[in-house]
């Protein structure tokens, strides 16, 4: 089951980069056990292309310490950690500084649902944390920065695979989802959604979607009666 996670993770690491929207090594994906035990990560600061499913590092959930690999795991592991400890239903995530997405993350300012695209994949605006304080910088930075998502995230009172995205003010996006590759497919359309958005402020700031179609395009892709796809038994 390990080896089989590490391929998934190594895999989606490197599809992240095949995506275009990651440069150099400016991005990590992981993947939790299905005992919630042990993650898988990449390694710090290895090229994309150069990775293998042997390079991938696990890590114990609770204590953090390295149980496999030969390799430093990526500088952002305690972030992923803290997220896994706080939302049982998350097992994969992503983080990039994807341009536009970022662009939002710096400003400090959510990414608005503005249309059917956004309304696809996220049940409502992806929202931004607040900053971190000299002192969570300064302390135990990477901790920090996932306590500061959980904190938002449940002062927000929303589901993160429901809205499975968030941006860290000054810093970037984190997307989550049920496996390390559906959080690297959220992160690409979270990226998407973030220059529609730009580009859609230019020409009409005021713009938003009404609740009801918000409904309609989360609920008809995610919700119990979801009609979008193929159904097993379809012909």
């Amino acid at each position: 089951m390990l080896e089989d996670i590490k391929e998934r993770v190594c895999a989606a690491n490197k599809a992240l980069a095949a995506s275009g929207i990651v440069i150099y090594t400016w991005g990590n994906v992981s993947e939790i056990d299905p005992a919630r035990q042990l993650v898988v990560i990449k390694p710090s600061g290895i090229p994309y292309d150069e990775l293998t499913p042997e390079d991938m590092v696990v890590v114990n959930l609770i204590s953090g310490d390295v149980i496999e690999g030969h390799l430093n795991p990526s500088s952002d592991t305690k972030t992923h950690i803290e997220i896994y400890k706080a939302f049982h239903d998350v097992s994969g995530i992503c983080h990039t500084h994807s341009p536009n997405a970022t662009v939002f993350a710096q400003a400090g300012m959510e990414i608005r649902c503005m249309g059917t695209t956004h309304a696809d994949y996220f049940y409502g605006d992806v929202t931004c944390t607040r900053a971190l304080t000299e002192e969570e910088v300064n302390g135990d930075y990477e901790l920090n920065t996932g306590l500061v998502i959980v904190e938002t995230i449940k002062t927000k009172n929303f589901d993160p695979l429901n809205i499975p995205a968030i941006l860290v003010k000054n810093h970037g996006p984190f997307t989550f989802g049920k496996d390390a590759m559906s959080s690297v497919e959220t992160a690409v359309v979270l990226e998407t959604v973030a220059d529609m958005n730009i580009k859609t402020m230019v020409l009409n700031p005021h713009t938003f979607t009404p609740s009801y179609v918000l409904d309609k395009h989360f609920n008809r892709k995610h919700g119990i009666n979801s009609y979008y796809g193929q159904k097993a038994n379809d012909q």
